[in-house]
């Protein structure tokens, strides 16, 4: 079968729900294709899901690969990789895409090995343009570009693929918007044969164990966040009072948890979780670019800073320069006597 430049989305579900990261790139998928002039294809793989494909049409898919077989029921590494990359082999995607999530991190460098292909990971971005390679002497015309921060978030790398195929990517949960589902699409559900070899099972799934995160950042509508200005891990006390005071979530920027003030679940950013909140409070964080990114889309941003130049300031809609140690405390005493 020749190329056909569809793009192609592995799905990742677990006891019939969806991965958000998943519905978010049916989201991208759906306006790379459309850009390109193809089809979205949505790849979903598991046990007694056919229910769960109708739905991945209303979210945009043109066709769904529904592979269902009992030894697909529970996420192994082989089983998936091969019904995948046979797949990959026989249809020729344009595109592939995977979420950076624990399955997709795991899944997608298994793929990518079995049909020869490259693989950018954890990108941030998504777009459809062109290349001019100086050392080909040569110009490629709607390449993917995979965006994705690098060398510990301080560059913003965009890397192409312009010789293998399917071009291949994981890309990080939040950065890109979900739209809502559109029951009145029309589409295919193809339901695919699915092979094995002996060797695929290897690994034998006896319990699993799960346990729900307590830290909810991307749906929190309010987030106090607190960088390397808190001072210690007892200053988060006086980010965490006010987040209770305002009834949202703790954050922190990178600097904080790695030098460890509180642990990276709370982590805000290009390298932790991107959020949009109606609030974002930062309070002793200075804004380096790879936290703005994961955080610069909220509603409204109070900074508090004792720097009048720190780069947080420039997207801020309001400004307190200030020690946090004196602002928070006032800011969780004045909501606490309103809500009396």
């Amino acid at each position: 079968m020749s190329e056909t430049r569809n793009v192609w989305v592995f799905v990742e579900q677990d006891e019939g729900k969806f991965a958000d990261v998943s519905l978010e790139l049916m989201s991208k998928g759906r306006e790379l294709a459309d850009e390109l002039g193809s089809e979205l294809w949505a790849v979903l793989p598991g046990s007694g899901v056919g229910e769960l494909a109708s739905e991945l049409v209303g979210r945009g898919a043109d066709r769904v690969l529904l592979a269902e077989h009992a030894e697909l029921r529970q996420y192994r590494t082989l089983p998936y990789a091969r019904v995948l990359s046979g797949l990959v082999k026989e249809r020729k995607p344009y595109i592939f895409l995977f979420g950076a999530s624990c399955v997709g991190r795991d899944l997608a460098p298994r793929v990518a090995s079995a049909v020869r292909s490259g693989l950018t990971a954890d990108c941030t971005d998504l777009q459809i343009g062109d290349f001019e390679s100086t050392r080909e002497k040569k110009s490629y015309k709607d390449l993917l570009l995979q965006i994705r921060p690098a060398f510990g978030g301080n560059l913003i790398a965009t890397i192409v693929n312009p010789n293998h195929r399917p071009q291949m990517a994981t890309v990080r949960e939040g950065v890109m918007r979900q739209r809502p589902a559109d029951p009145s699409r029309k589409g295919t559900i193809e339901k695919v044969s699915c092979s094995f070899e002996s060797g695929d099972f290897a690994l034998e799934v006896l319990s699993r164990e799960l346990r729900a995160s307590t830290v909810m950042l991307k749906e929190a509508p309010v987030i106090v966040s607190g960088g390397m200005g808190v001072g210690d891990a007892d200053g988060f006390a006086l980010v965490r009072e006010l987040a209770a005071a305002m009834g949202g979530e703790v954050g922190a920027s990178r600097a904080a948890v790695d030098a460890g003030l509180i642990s990276k679940e709370h982590q805000v950013g290009q390298t932790g979780t991107t959020v949009r909140p109606r609030l974002y409070v930062a309070a002793g964080i200075s804004g380096a670019i790879q936290h703005r990114a994961g955080m610069a889309e909220s509603s409204k941003i109070i900074a508090v800073n004792t720097d009048p130049d720190a780069p947080i300031f420039q997207i801020a809609h309001y400004r307190i320069l200030g020690d946090l140690a004196e602002v928070l405390p006032l800011l969780t005493a004045a909501l606490r006597e309103k809500a009396k």
